[in-house]
């Protein structure tokens, strides 16, 4: 079932190295502390690379999970860059509405706001069905630390947040919904899902402003998931 009837709300809120060869040295006991690039040389004992994940390869126990991940996954991927557009919007909206002294110019801009997004992602986001609506309020909440009735709160009014989230029950949907892949296992997937897509560069990476570790998430999960990861 689709529906569009809260999303638009909730959004409106190295350096390069070449292949240079270098000659080969005799290195004293300075040098052996450097590290030599290219000619020039760094005093330094190694070279800071980015952090980065190595995954395992997936494997399931059964065919229907396999068959859920892949259907979380497609939903999870397809419905993220809404809720990093909606983090970026928001960082930005907050930074403008603070150099405002001006209420009526803070809720001229905002209504601004809004209409440019809905005006750009209205027709995107009414294509989205219920279960990616539910997948985006979670996103959204990893992305802001702020749940999407918050976030209709603070900028609308208390009334349309109690109101749009009473609607979303009718469809399943709570957009009080938070994201915890620490205590929910759905969510553990849907971070999962993040950190690989991240890693090939499928999706743009955004870091959550929430507080866990992916790697002892992984260590917690793999021990009871339905969907291990070795």
């Amino acid at each position: 079932m689709k529906y569009n009837f809260l999303l638009l709300f909730i959004i409106v809120t190295t350096f390069f190295i070449g292949n240079a060869q270098v000659e080969e040295q005799e290195l004293d006991s300075i040098t052996e502390k450097m590290i030599i690039i290219a000619g020039d040389s760094l005093v330094q004992s190694s070279i800071a690379l980015e952090e980065a994940y190595v995954f395992g390869k997936l494997k399931f126990s059964s065919y229907d999970d396999k068959l859920r991940y892949y259907i979380l996954r497609r939903k999870t991927q397809k419905v993220y860059p809404y809720a990093k557009m909606a983090a970026e919007r928001l960082v930005e909206l907050n930074d403008s509405l603070a150099a405002m002294k001006n209420d009526r110019k803070r809720k001229k801009y905002t209504k601004k706001v809004q209409k440019f997004i809905e005006e750009e992602f209205s027709e995107e986001l009414k294509k989205l069905t219920r279960t990616e609506g539910q997948i985006l309020v979670k996103l959204i909440y990893r992305q802001t630390g702020t749940t999407a009735f918050d976030l209709v709160k603070d900028l609308r009014n208390g009334w349309r947040a109690f109101w749009y989230n009473t609607t979303a029950k009718l469809f399943s949907i709570s957009i009080k919904e938070e994201f915890h892949p620490d205590l929910i296992e759905e969510d553990y997937l849907i971070e999962d899902i993040l950190q690989r897509a991240f890693a090939k560069g499928k999706l743009e990476r955004q870091e959550t402003v929430l507080d866990y570790d992916y790697d002892k998430l992984y260590n917690k999960w793999k021990r009871t998931t339905k969907v291990p990861k070795d």
